[in-house]
């Protein structure tokens, strides 16, 4: 399925990066809990991430990562998502992270 241009433009994908990482026994899949600076335009917002198989902890604290920031907020158990952190989808389900080569500022788009 194709999509147009104008579509594309709609998603708002983001540089941000992680500066809280938490457990979420809660969750129903493995999941961490994710708190991403993404500057001073967009701020502080949170994610649940299914990455656990490929990151530990202290491996994604200060990493830059790249996430959707203009989906509604989904309910996933008691937490609250604000933002989807976007990676690449193994056979296994494993996630590897979308992240930018060198540092760059926070909330920079993505195009």
């Amino acid at each position: 399925m194709e999509i147009s241009w104008a579509d594309f433009e709609k998603t708002e994908m983001r540089v941000g990066t992680v500066i809280e990482v938490n457990d979420f026994p809660e969750a129903r899949k493995p999941a961490y809990q994710l708190t991403i600076d993404f500057g001073t335009a967009i701020g502080i917002r949170k994610s649940s991430a299914q990455i656990i198989k490929r990151y530990a902890k202290e491996d994604l604290l200060n990493r830059q990562i790249v996430a959707v920031v203009n989906f509604p907020k989904k309910q996933i158990g008691k937490f609250m998502s604000e933002c989807l952190v976007l990676g690449a989808v193994g056979e296994e389900g494993d996630v590897i992270l979308l992240a930018p080569d060198f540092k760059v500022e926070n909330g920079l788009r993505i195009g």
